[in-house]
């Protein structure tokens, strides 16, 4: 990772305490990563290691409590609360575990919440095609499985076209199967836009699919691995 123009994320030193009275909790403790344009990285780690608050850190949605987060050009760790609302609506894509839609609203409708505030968005139905959802979008939530939801919501992170996609558990509410799927759509829009993608999973069998894994433990990375071939979601089984 030498080529210091291709780094989109780079994160020294970083480290998280939450205080609840005389408690002392240390979510991360001194963390060095970095992460490559459209690199596809999952993190794994079980609850409690740290990689939720690293995501959200890095996400603009949660502030460190001390080292240096950069995307791009951008300190994060020195933004204002009105710069990070910025940096999160024109860069970064999330998907998280639950799905977030809007009842009321069809597919197309949920994902053009998004695409009516970004500085460069795609249309919501070539969105929703990028993952396979084209024929849906006319359905609400409650006609739609729940990989189809999930489905939406990627649609929905991407919309904005982001540099960044940060997935917080995107198939932890589903089956294998429908997992496949949700899994199929995000490889499929990290290559087709582009976008650098973190993946964080408790399940390690989605490891195969990524660029690289970075494993998580006690608020430190503890193991870096890069895949020298990657596999298809529909070569990975849970």
């Amino acid at each position: 990772m030498s080529d210091a123009s291709n780094i989109v994320f780079r994160a020294t030193g970083l480290t998280k305490v939450y205080r609840n009275g005389a408690l002392e909790v240390h979510a991360l403790r001194g963390i060095d990563f970095q992460a490559r344009k459209g690199e596809f990285i999952v993190i794994l780690g079980p609850s409690g290691s740290g990689k939720s608050t690293f995501l959200n850190i890095v996400g603009g949605l949660d502030r460190a409590s001390g080292g240096e987060v950069w995307f791009e050009e951008h300190q994060l760790t020195a933004l204002d609360e009105a710069q990070l609302t910025q940096y999160r609506r024109d860069h970064v894509g999330f998907v998280f575990q639950f799905y977030n839609l809007v009842p009321s609203l069809t597919a197309r409708e949920n994902v053009q919440l998004v695409t009516e505030i970004a500085r460069r968005p795609m249309r919501a139905d070539d969105a929703l095609a990028l993952v396979g959802l084209q024929d849906r979008a006319n359905h609400f939530p409650a006609q739609l499985s729940g990989g189809e939801q999930q489905r939406v919501a990627i649609a929905r992170a991407i919309a904005k076209n982001p540099e960044v996609l940060l997935c917080d558990e995107p198939t932890g509410a589903l089956d294998s199967a429908t997992g496949i799927k949700v899994l199929e759509a995000l490889t499929q829009v990290n290559r087709a836009v582009g976008a650098t993608t973190l993946v964080i999973t408790h399940n390690a069998a989605i490891r195969d699919i990524a660029d690289r894994v970075i494993r998580f433990a006690d608020g430190r990375i503890i193991e870096e691995t890069v895949n020298a071939t990657k596999k298809q979601p529909s070569e990975v089984a849970w």
